[in-house]
C-alpha cells in the first residue's frame, strides 16, 4: 500500500529532473525593493514574494492563457491588469494592513509567494509543483545519509532555508482549480478559491482540502433562468466555455430549463483560447436559428464572451440580432 512517504519521495525524484534557470522577481518586505536572482525553474516565470513567519501561496492569472497554437509550449499571452496585476497588488496591500495591525496577529507576520497560473491548468500545475518543492526540499534518505536536491542535482549540503506554504489562494478558473486541488490535497495543503464556482468542487469526498468564498454555479443557473422567464423567452440558444466550469454550469441550466418547459434551439461549446475561425463558425451556427432564437444564454468565461463579440464585429452582425444573457 502506497503511503504519504512514497508519494513524497516520488515527487522529490520528479523535482530533481534537469531544469532551466531564469530570473525571479523577489519582493523584500522590509525595504520594498525588488531584487533579481537566478533560481532553477521549469519555465521562465516571474514570482513575487514577501517575507513573513507564515507564507501563503497564491495563483493569479497575471497573463492570458496560451493560445491554441502555443498550449504545448505553455507560452502565456499578454498581461492581464484587472485579473492579474490588480489582484497581486491587492494581496500585498491586504497583508501589509494585517501585519501593521498589532491586534490581529500579534508577534506573527504573514508573507506570500505569488505565482502566475495564466488561466491554464498545465501552467498552474507547473507552478503548484514549485509550491510543493518547498515542503519536500529537506527530505532525508536514512540509508545514504542526508540528501538534498539543489538546482536539480543531489547534494549533501542543505539548501538555503525557505518556509513551506501554509495554503494556496486561487486559481480563478474552476477547471484549473480542480487540477491544482488534485495535486495539493496529496500533501494536505488547503486551497481557497475566490472565483471557482463549479458545482463539482462542492463534493468534499473528492476535494476535501478545497474551500471557496463564492456560491456554486447552481445559483447562477437559477438566476439566469429567472431572467429568461421574467421576459417570457421560451426558445433560446445556449453556449458555454469548454471545460468543467462551463459544462457543469450549462448542465445545471438545462436541467432547470427542462423543468420550466424552456426549449433550447441550439447548444454549443468553445474554448476561450480558440482561434477567430472557430468563433466565426460558432456565430454562423447561432445565426441559423434566427429570428426565433434571438436570445443566447452564455455560461461562459469572460474571454469566451469577448471572442464571441469580436466575431460579431468581424461578420458585421447588427447589434439587435442577438441578446446575450451571461453570468
Amino acid at each position: 500500500m502506497w503511503n504519504m512517504a512514497h508519494v513524497n519521495m516520488g515527487f522529490l525524484a520528479l523535482l530533481c529532473l534537469p531544469t532551466l534557470f531564469f530570473d525571479v522577481l523577489v519582493l523584500s518586505h522590509k525595504s520594498n525593493i525588488y531584487e533579481r536572482s537566478a533560481v532553477p525553474r521549469a519555465a521562465p516565470r516571474s514570482v513575487a514574494r514577501m517575507d513573513g513567519d507564515v507564507i501563503i501561496g497564491a495563483l493569479f492569472s497575471v497573463h492570458h492563457q496560451p493560445s491554441a497554437e502555443k498550449v504545448a509550449d505553455r507560452k502565456c499571452g499578454d498581461v492581464r491588469e484587472q485579473y492579474g496585476i490588480q489582484r497581486v497588488e491587492a494581496m500585498f496591500h491586504t497583508l501589509d494592513r494585517i501585519n501593521s495591525d498589532p491586534f490581529l496577529l500579534p508577534n506573527i507576520s504573514l508573507g506570500c509567494e505569488i505565482r502566475d497560473s495564466c488561466w491554464h491548468s498545465s501552467v498552474a500545475l507547473e507552478q503548484s509543483i514549485e509550491f510543493i518543492r518547498d515542503s519536500l526540499i529537506s527530505i532525508r534518505d536514512d540509508k545514504d545519509g542526508s540528501k538534498w536536491c539543489i538546482d536539480g542535482t543531489p547534494s549533501n549540503q542543505p539548501p538555503p532555508s525557505k518556509k513551506p506554504i501554509a495554503g494556496v489562494i486561487g486559481p480563478g478558473s474552476s477547471s484549473v482549480a480542480i487540477q491544482v486541488q488534485n495535486l495539493l490535497q496529496l500533501f494536505n495543503i488547503p486551497q481557497i478559491a475566490y472565483s471557482a464556482t463549479s458545482i463539482d468542487l462542492s463534493d468534499k469526498t473528492l476535494f476535501k482540502y478545497f474551500l471557496r468564498v463564492v456560491p456554486s454555479d447552481t445559483l447562477q443557473a437559477r438566476a439566469m433562468l429567472d431572467i429568461v422567464k421574467r421576459y417570457n423567452w421560451t426558445y433560446v440558444s445556449a453556449v458555454h466555455t469548454e471545460g468543467n466550469y462551463g459544462e457543469s454550469g450549462m448542465e445545471a441550466f438545462k436541467e432547470l430549463a427542462t423543468q420550466e418547459g424552456l426549449c433550447i434551439a441550439h447548444s454549443d461549446k468553445i474554448y476561450s483560447n480558440a482561434g477567430e475561425k472557430h468563433f466565426d463558425r460558432l456565430l454562423k451556427k447561432l445565426r441559423e436559428r434566427l429570428p426565433k432564437a434571438r436570445v443566447v444564454v452564455c455560461f461562459c468565461e469572460g474571454m469566451t464572451v469577448r471572442g464571441l463579440l469580436m466575431a460579431m464585429r468581424r461578420l458585421g452582425v447588427a447589434g439587435g440580432e442577438f441578446l446575450l444573457i451571461g453570468r
